[in-house]
């Protein structure tokens, strides 16, 4: 039977819409519980997901908002204990304050743990599909790995000459439970602590949003006034004087619409949803904005962003803190593992500059291969530098796109097989979902994160730093997130709104700064930071490095690539995959003599 092609007119259309609207909105479900809320997120990332916990378990209610639906973002974070820690307490205060009823289960009907799905030692690390773990179908997994095998390789030249020192401090110990007494609130301290487990972001971000979904649908279906309200498709209005809209004592009231997303000539953008009301959340008593390195709803409110600039004491003042990566996902074992490199690079002129590569894997996943390998500030990627175009070739050609995508890739795969050990020709082969993706890392930082009587900025929309040890993660959902709580607490003891928001900021503030002091050692020192204190000092006793010693870097005048762009969320909408093999072999055993002696090895070895 062919299906019915009758033209249904707009009157017709209007009728559906309202009547849609009408069902919808019957029953109250739909606007349920998000007038005047006490916290509103906007922007559904880590900051704001765990923000969002904490006011719950605090007895608030909270609503989110959050453009993009899912969770999606593909890179693996390396992640300090503070979070278990924090999860397990946030376990502990929801049982507390509201009782088995109204925790959100399994299929089972087992209570779902956020600190337990994260990491038990009764269950496994591996592949893993996070919805599986969550919701109970999967009960012999949990969703962080554990950090077993450190490393540190220096391949610096010493004296005129190439040199290799290998050091393998021992892993951080794993706790067996969570214990809200082992939280740090001293940002630098946890920054400078080593990294017990590994998880993928979108896994973690995964178990946040759903705990929050569930406990929302719960609500719903009992009775209750909702705990959590999500809109996931949402943002606040654009238009000026409409989304935000200040109210007579200052603090602002909030309106969001829903969008669709359409692919317009080859771009992603989003539309106002056709037929659909406006919703106004109301008068938040607290709302924060953390939505990513750039936010459209903070710089309409007036936030900037300024440069970072840091003196890396080698007596050329201060310079604009920035560095240029390139980041791939190879399908390679790399496990359990941390592994770091630095090494020398120079210029035509001889000049020494120092690279880092970073290897971060999963334990038992062999899909999970993050390599990121820094471009030395005097190359420039150019393919008619390459000589793999002609010199009159255009820069906006398909042939010299081609080229330059070529030569990233080439690039890419030779400076991964040094921190990998694995023959370039072999990883030519290995399956690549994401990259090779050229991006520059810019520090840029706020000034106030007080952007209203009622609001503040928080996460990277505050300020970013150097994101190789995932500092950026950790300062917002170990360091903002907790600081929400905290000004929940206050309240509590009596303290007043206005005195409790400006400590919020305030100690907003000192994280991220906590996380640009740690960030300039990334970029000149050769200390790694998230080894620990104890581990860096034995790799620097191990290997003779001089901890005075710092790493030439090009003022941002004198570099040649330009217009960069730091990660973009977006690119996971549209992952590219380089066909090939999964390894699933343990890595090999890294070699003792350093890559430049290794062609006179095998000379020598043939006499």
């Amino acid at each position: 039977m062919k299906p019915s092609h009758t033209p249904i007119c707009g009157g017709t259309l209007r009728y559906l819409a309202e009547n849609r609207d009408r069902e919808s909105n019957k029953n109250g479900h739909e606007l349920k519980g998000i007038k005047d809320p006490d916290f509103l997120a906007l922007g559904l990332g880590c900051t704001n997901l765990i923000a969002m916990l904490w006011a719950v378990a605090m007895g608030r209610r909270a609503v989110g908002v959050e453009i993009r639906g899912d969770p999606f973002l593909g890179v693996h974070w390396n992640v300090r204990e503070d979070l278990y820690h924090q999860l397990g307490q946030v376990d502990q205060m929801m049982r507390r304050r509201y009782g088995k009823e109204r925790i959100p289960r399994q299929m089972d009907g087992t209570l779902i743990s956020l600190a337990d799905s994260f990491y038990s030692s009764r269950t496994e690390a591996g592949d893993i599909v996070p919805d599986e773990i969550i919701d109970g179908f999967n009960k012999q997994r949990h969703i962080g790995g554990v950090v077993r095998y450190i490393e540190y390789i220096d391949d610096r030249w010493k004296d005129g000459m190439p040199s290799r020192t290998i050091t393998e401090p021992a892993p951080p110990d794993v706790p067996k439970r969570p214990d809200p007494s082992c939280i740090r609130t001293n940002m630098q301290e946890v920054l400078d602590g080593p990294s017990t487990y590994q998880g993928s972001a979108l896994c973690i971000l995964r178990l946040l949003r759903r705990y929050l979904e569930k406990m929302e649908q719960l609500d719903l279906q009992q009775g209750h006034e909702p705990r959590v309200r999500l809109f996931t498709h949402h943002r606040v209005i654009e238009e000026l004087g409409k989304g935000f809209v200040p109210q007579e004592d200052g603090r602002l009231s909030i309106a969001i619409e829903e969008v669709t997303e359409i692919d317009f000539k080859g771009k992603l953008s989003r539309v106002r949803t056709p037929n659909t009301d406006i919703i106004h959340i109301g008068v938040p008593e607290l709302f924060s904005i953390a939505q990513g390195f750039h936010s459209s709803d903070a710089e309409r409110l007036g936030f900037r962003q300024k440069d970072v600039r840091v003196d890396h004491g080698d007596g050329r003042g201060e310079i604009v803190a920035q560095a240029d990566y390139v980041a791939g996902l190879i399908e390679v074992l790399v496990d359990g593992r941390l592994r770091r490199r630095i090494a020398s690079e120079f210029d035509k002129a001889g000049n020494e500059y120092w690279v880092r590569q970073i290897a971060v894997g999963h334990e038992n996943d062999p899909e999970i291969g993050w390599v990121v390998v820094q471009v030395p500030d005097f190359m420039t990627l150019c393919p008619i530098e390459a000589g793999l175009v002609p010199h009159n070739t255009c820069k906006e050609s398909p042939e010299y796109f081609a080229a330059y995508q070529i030569l990233l890739y080439d690039f890419f795969i030779e400076q991964a097989s040094l921190v990998l050990e694995m023959d370039p020709k072999i990883l030519k082969g290995v399956q690549m979902v994401y990259g090779p993706k050229l991006f520059n890392l810019v520090e840029r930082v706020g000034e106030d994160p007080q952007i209203a009587p009622n609001g503040v900025i928080a996460g990277d929309s505050f300020g970013n730093g150097h994101f190789l040890t995932s500092a950026g993660a950790m300062t917002g959902m170990v360091g903002h997130a907790y600081r929400f709580m905290e000004y929940w607490q206050r309240l509590d003891q009596g303290k007043c709104h206005e005195s409790s928001i400006r400590h919020l900021s305030d100690q907003i503030k000192n994280d991220t700064l906590a996380w640009l002091g740690v960030s300039a050692k990334e970029f000149s020192e050769a200390i790694p930071i998230n080894f620990g204190a104890n581990r860096g000092s034995q790799i620097a006793a191990a290997s003779g490095i001089d901890l005075d010693r710092r790493a030439n870097t090009m003022a941002a005048g004198r570099r040649e690539r330009h217009g960069l762009l730091p990660l973009d969320s977006s690119d996971w909408r549209r992952i590219f995959v380089r066909n090939g093999r999964t390894v699933s072999d343990k890595l090999p055993p890294i070699n003792p003599i350093h890559p430049a002696l290794r062609s006179k090895q095998r000379v020598l070895s043939k006499l």
